[in-house]
């Protein structure tokens, strides 16, 4: 690949002139932008959290090396931009990605930033034990090592090519951290390059951040601070919104259904509905008895009705599909006519009296029920599904009671295993296999949740990852999804789609259509009040 610093440079000074051309041509300095979020993020730092609520209010803490273009509205592989990397070429048959790294950047401390930040980053993410938790550490099982060549150069050396890195790189998943901070700072007192500095981190309360004054990009940002505010009901943020009490809502809170309200309530707000990039899925704790029969976990994916938790949470326009987001949105997901035939995905009734007949081979019927509890996370978009969940569960004689479980704890329950069945919902920061595959369902990954292992489909993973012929890898992807819907690793419920609004007066913001994580540096974000 050739040196793409010429044509990023050019994308920069083009992305900076649109970014200028907004109505009167002159943003305005200034102005705390309110900004309601559903709860408590788990801390600040990203590197260990797996939450967009962690995503959403400290990705403009920090820098990446690279980013997607803030004002693309879809992620692709043609919207990454430098960030605090000037250019970047591979090297040796695609085995190294070589970064340039920018000079005159100074950490929210007034330390200077260089490429050793970048490796110490990396010696992070690539060890076993440095981290409290490292929910994307399978992103990067391909990365030897990651190397300060100089000052202002970094190399990752890769074990195979690897043509999607960038792409991981460009996430709001994948910030750069100080070699000078230890790791549990981080999670508290953050100290990034970005255009915005933590000033407060309140429990159950808010979240608010500062303008960083010395931020590299001369004359951003725009706003003087940014406040999240911290309300658990759904009903009252919805009604704070409308009343205008708020700049913007939560961006991923508004549902099909509460979009209409919004609009009703609320006409002048702008509003964007799309593709999250997150799926409705069950999981199954197959290491506790009598989960660990496969007729029993078999049994609870044939029971789902999807097209039923389609209709009732977005009024249809939720998505079946595999693990890969669903197209037109998503680039990789199995097209409608190769879902057919898959498990669960056909007529259901057929499929509830297969189930049935399986749980009898399991020993339970009408007159010996299944008693379990459905654990899920204490917001709505996890509870209103795992409703559904239950009673479809009784369909096969499984009767089930809600477990709710704060956010705070609840990644916490699920990385140990300390759950028998959840209804969860799983977001994909970047729409790619390597992503999604890697993350979710390789052997030893700690967001493989469920403990789905399969050597043969790890080998899939890495052949497809490392396939630089489109056609080809698409055809890879689309037979490992199959398989992976075949062998019950995670049932797949939906792709969900859902709304942010924001008031007119919030200028220069773009949400991204296909993924929820890497849209919120916020630092060309101006208010015209």
């Amino acid at each position: 690949m050739k040196n793409r610093s010429g044509c990023f440079a050019l994308v920069c000074v083009v992305a900076s002139v649109v970014a200028s051309m907004s109505p009167g041509w002159a943003q305005k300095q200034g102005g705390t932008l309110r900004i309601q979020h559903m709860d408590t993020p788990p801390s600040a730092s990203i590197h260990e959290e797996a939450t967009v609520s962690v995503a959403v209010p400290f990705m403009s803490i920090y820098n990446n090396l690279v980013i997607f273009d803030q004002h693309a509205p879809k992620n692709t592989l043609d919207t990454i931009i430098p960030d605090l990397a000037t250019s970047w070429e591979t090297t040796d048959g695609g085995r190294k990605l070589v970064f340039k790294t920018r000079d005159g950047v100074k950490w929210h401390d007034g330390k200077p930033f260089s490429a050793a930040d970048v490796a110490c980053t990396f010696d992070l993410l690539l060890g076993t034990d440095k981290l409290r938790r490292n929910p994307r550490s399978a992103w990067y099982t391909n990365v030897d090592k990651v190397t300060a060549d100089s000052p202002s150069q970094v190399t990752f050396h890769l074990k195979q090519p690897q043509p999607s890195l960038v792409a991981l790189l460009a996430s709001g998943y994948s910030p750069i951290y100080p070699c000078h901070v230890p790791a549990d700072a981080m999670r508290r007192k953050p100290v990034g390059t970005g255009p915005f500095k933590l000033a407060d981190f309140k429990m159950n309360e808010s979240v608010k951040l500062v303008k960083n004054p010395d931020y590299w990009k001369k004359g951003r940002p725009y706003l003087d601070a940014i406040e999240f505010s911290i309300i658990p009901d759904r009903s009252t943020r919805m009604l704070s919104f409308a009343a205008g009490k708020f700049d913007m809502t939560f961006p991923t809170d508004v549902t099909v259904p509460l979009l209409k309200n919004i609009r009703r309530d609320a006409p002048q707000a702008q509003c964007t509905m799309r593709e999250t990039g997150v799926s409705t899925n069950l999981i199954v704790n197959r290491e506790v008895a009598p989960f660990d029969n496969p007729k029993i976990r078999r049994a609870m994916a044939l029971t789902l009705d999807r097209p039923s938790f389609i209709t009732i949470l977005s009024e249809g326009e939720g998505k079946m599909g595999g693990a890969m987001l669903p197209p037109p949105d998503g680039v990789w997901g199995l097209p409608e006519e190769k879902l057919k035939g898959i498990i669960g995905y056909g007529d259901i009734e057929k499929s509830r009296a297969e189930a049935r007949g399986l749980m009898k081979e399991a020993g339970y019927g009408p007159d010996k029920r299944l008693k379990l509890k459905v654990s899920t996370r204490n917001i709505a978009t996890f509870k209103d599904p795992a409703v559904i969940l239950i009673d479809q569960l009784k369909q096969i004689w499984i009767d089930a009671e809600l477990e709710i479980i704060d956010t705070t704890i609840y990644y916490n329950r699920v990385f140990k295993k300390d759950y028998v069945v959840a209804l969860n919902l799983t977001g994909s920061a970047v729409d790619d296999p390597d992503v999604t595959f890697f993350e979710g369902y390789a052997c030893g990954s700690l967001r493989n949740y469920n403990n789905y292992c399969d050597a043969e489909m790890t080998k899939l993973f890495e052949e497809q990852s490392r396939e630089t012929d489109r056609k080809k890898r698409q055809e890879l992807v689309w037979e490992i999804d199959r398989r992976l819907q075949e062998d019950i690793a995670r049932p797949i419920i939906s792709h969900g789609r859902a709304a942010g609004c924001w008031q007119p007066h919030v200028k220069n913001l773009t949400i991204h259509v296909n993924s929820i994580y890497n849209g919120w540096r916020f630092e060309d974000v101006w208010l015209d009040k």
